[in-house]
């Protein structure tokens, strides 16, 4: 039950989301351009990832030595949770903007009717597009379910189902809204997840390297409660010493190949 927990939690909240972002673009698309081909875009990245967790995701679970296993994996971790902690405090301080996907959605469709309809009787661009930006936001879902699924033999088909939980709730919301899922707290549920990334990543770091935790797997508990603390006060210091900054630029910028702008995604 614990691995069950450990797995499937992290890569769920995780999942919903980078799903936000990337069917921001997708659903953008598909009103803008038609649905075929986005959908197309979506089920192709879908099998890619699939094929991505099916080879790598065996070799991680069934060949992996333990410590290995707690060191390295352990230390991709707190480096994951940390880049994620980093820039949701960012935005709660205001240094960076909040992710707008009404604003993202609107940019979206302007750019997406500005550029054209292509000739012919399939829409790469809009294939492309779509494929691209689930991509890039599934190969950081592909990771943490790679990581976090290592960690026991239960632990991997959890990972698995809390993403494709995540990418069908995700899917069915948006596809019924027919716009972008704006009400979802994504910062907060990201500042979440990346506390718990440094805290499983912390526990198994220190029992790779022969740290005999007091409490043993109740360690978790006072590691999470330091983390959180950490970033509460972190924000807190921030707030005082930064101004706020503008709503941060439309994903569907990145999808087209257009440079960031300060509000990176993720």
């Amino acid at each position: 039950m614990v691995e069950f927990v450990v797995a499937v939690l992290p890569v769920f909240l995780a999942s919903v989301v980078e799903c936000v972002e990337a069917w921001t673009v997708v659903v953008a698309v598909g009103l803008t351009r038609g649905w075929r081909a986005p959908l197309l875009g979506v089920a192709a990245a879908a099998t890619i990832i699939g094929i991505l967790l099916a080879v790598f995701g065996v070799t991680l679970v069934d060949r992996i030595d333990e410590q290995v296993f707690e060191l390295v994996i352990g230390t991709l971790l707190v480096l994951f949770g940390l880049r994620w902690m980093r820039k949701a405090a960012l935005r709660s301080i205001g240094v960076l903007a909040h992710n707008d996907e009404d604003a993202d959605f609107r940019r979206t469709v302007a750019e997406l009717e500005a550029s054209g309809r292509g000739r012919g009787p399939f829409d790469w661009l809009g294939f492309s597009i779509a494929t691209k930006t689930m991509l890039l936001e599934g190969l950081e879902i592909t990771f943490l379910v790679l990581t976090l699924g290592a960690s026991g033999d239960a632990s991997y088909p959890a990972a698995v189902t809390g993403a494709a939980a995540a990418f069908v709730v995700v899917g069915v919301a948006g596809l019924a809204a027919r716009g972008p899922l704006s009400r979802v707290p994504q910062n907060t549920m990201k500042m979440f997840v990346a506390v718990m990334l440094a805290t499983f990543g912390g526990f198994w770091v220190a029992e790779g390297l022969g740290v005999d935790w007091a409490g043993g797997a109740w360690a978790l508990l006072y590691l999470f409660a330091f983390w959180t603390a950490f970033v509460l006060v972190l924000v807190a210091v921030g707030r005082s010493r930064f101004e706020p900054v503008a709503a941060e630029a439309s994903p569907v910028s990145t999808a087209l190949g257009e440079p960031p702008g300060v509000g990176d995604s993720t």
